[in-house]
């Protein structure tokens, strides 16, 4: 007989006897099913706030049905049981639970335990955003009286969507010349050049080698000795950023000096440091000017073209990505301001705290998929990393909506999509899938990166859907990083989550 749905067709041509069999099976199937899903349980559960996206539950399981579990287990365990001058099985109920009575009441608290926490989810009555706050071991099954505990966790905020569809935004368009991709050719063997000393003022893009002393209220508090430093419009250091670089040291000579402010990273592990503006005094030894690298057939080969011509459409591909990589940047930009202007509920500072770090994680991700080399990733880093905590909780609003637009617009992520995306960071960064998709799992970052894809379609789903005024496109200027710092022994880190009192059973229940 083939295993397929009985159409009502095919039950006109069913002997009686096989109909009657088939029926028989049905129910037996049904009542086995029944047997193994437990019955609902009888509960009250309390919730009430206790802070930014915070609740407390206390959850009350009735009497009968603890009394009903303890005898369901009793039962059980007469059957088998072995009891000293009784052959198994036959030892009277009361000795059985007598001498079994904590085994059974700790079987029959875990089962109650678990399946009033997937109760509560199912019902949803809490939407967890984290592991709740709970000791299982602090609760002890009462002898009598409902079966009490409580317990507080993290809970997604409550809000009304905003209206998302039909924003208006603003898109910066660019039609990629010969003269720009021209100039980024140039740009790049200035970089792959050999500097020269120079004897006139430094100018942008030129090379300063200087001493750099750092101070701090007038006291010195570390010093560099002969660095090597691009003059770019912004100089960012492992722990900090001058911000006009470029426009204060345009021309320095030799054996001059120029003292800057320098704006320390907010994530410096010395607490009294952390966002302080110090000094950072430059004592310069020497200018350089960079003669550009030759595009010789042997440079060439090094990079691994065949032709100026295949490097110059190399190029022209990367400045088409980067105008694609601002456009999305800035629309997303225009759509997160518009939900934060939107989103006035408050976010615990715990979460914050944990979440700087997945969203430090989400930015390298999202550089990756643009394309981005490793080493424009890790200049990249610096400055995303010393912004992390003053971007987590905009971001984490962000992530909120559009995970409920998600939910709304019934999106979700699919086994094909994870495949595009891991296929799309293979491409770009050289590696083969398969070692992509393990260095993932490997760190803990596919959960960041479905949550990335997911997000992604929902802000398209938003962006289809907007109005676009096309402007001027400007291109991004990255800031030259050097490997100093300005703070002796300081490193950047994120700040860990508070630790938090755990919750167990409540006074009606006894605590171990």
């Amino acid at each position: 007989m083939p295993e397929q749905p009985f159409s009502e067709g095919h039950s006109e041509d069913l002997p009686a006897q096989d109909a009657a069999g088939v029926a028989e099976a049905v129910e037996e199937t049904v009542a086995a099913e029944a047997e193994e899903k437990p019955r609902r349980l009888n509960m009250t559960v309390e919730v009430r706030d206790v802070g930014p996206c915070r609740k407390h539950v206390r959850v009350s399981i009735d009497r009968a049905d603890v009394d009903q579990r303890l005898d369901e287990k009793i039962s059980e365990m007469v059957r088998d049981a072995f009891v000293p001058g009784y052959r198994p099985g036959k030892a009277p109920r009361k000795l059985v639970e007598k001498r079994y009575a904590k085994e059974v009441a700790d079987q029959v608290k875990g089962e109650l335990l678990l399946q009033s926490l997937e109760q509560l989810t199912d019902d949803k009555r809490i939407n967890p955003i984290a592991q709740p706050n709970f000791d299982p071991l602090a609760v002890e099954l009462p002898k009598e009286g409902p079966l009490v505990y409580e317990f507080e966790v993290e809970v997604a905020p409550e809000f009304e969507l905003p209206e998302y569809k039909g924003l208006k935004i603003k898109r910066p368009v660019r039609r990629v010349s010969d003269k720009d991709v021209d100039q980024a050719l140039q740009d790049y063997l200035r970089r792959k050049g050999q500097p020269v000393t120079k004897d006139g003022p430094a100018q942008v893009g030129d090379i300063v080698v200087a001493d750099i002393t750092f101070s701090h209220q007038g006291k010195e508090i570390n010093r560099s000795k002969e660095v090597s430093i691009r003059v770019d419009p912004q100089l960012a250091f492992k722990d900090g950023v001058i911000s006009d670089f470029g426009e204060k040291m345009a021309g320095v000579k030799a054996g001059e000096s120029r003292t800057l402010d320098l704006t320390l990273a907010q994530t410096l592990s010395d607490p009294e440091l952390r966002g302080q503006v110090i000094q950072a005094r430059f004592d310069v030894h020497a200018v350089q000017e960079v003669k550009p690298a030759e595009p010789t057939p042997e440079f060439l080969q090094s990079l691994g073209v065949e032709s100026l011509e295949e490097l110059r459409n190399f190029f022209r591909q990367v400045l088409e990505r980067e105008v694609q990589l601002q456009q999305r940047r800035l629309a997303r930009q225009q759509v997160t301001d518009y939900l934060a202007r939107t989103a006035q509920w408050e976010l615990p500072p715990s979460l914050v705290a944990r979440q700087a770090r997945r969203t430090l994680q989400k930015m390298v991700l999202e550089l990756q998929s643009a394309g981005m080399s490793e080493e424009e990733i890790r200049n990249r880093s610096v400055l995303l990393q010393q912004n992390a905590l003053n971007e987590t909780e905009r971001a984490l609003k962000e992530q909120f909506v559009l995970q409920k637009i998600a939910e709304v617009e019934k999106i979700e992520v699919t086994d094909e999509d994870v495949a595009e995306e891991i296929d799309r960071i293979a491409e770009q960064t050289g590696e083969s899938p398969r070692r992509v998709r393990a260095r993932l799992e490997k760190e803990d970052l596919m959960e960041s990166l479905m949550g990335q894809i997911l997000e992604r379609k929902a802000l398209e789903l938003v962006l289809a859907h907007a109005e676009y005024e096309d402007i001027e496109y400007k291109p991004e200027e990255e800031p030259e990083v050097i490997e100093e710092q300005a703070v002796p022994g300081a490193t950047v880190e994120l700040p860990e989550a508070p630790e938090e009192p755990t919750a167990s059973g409540s006074e009606e229940a006894p605590k171990t």
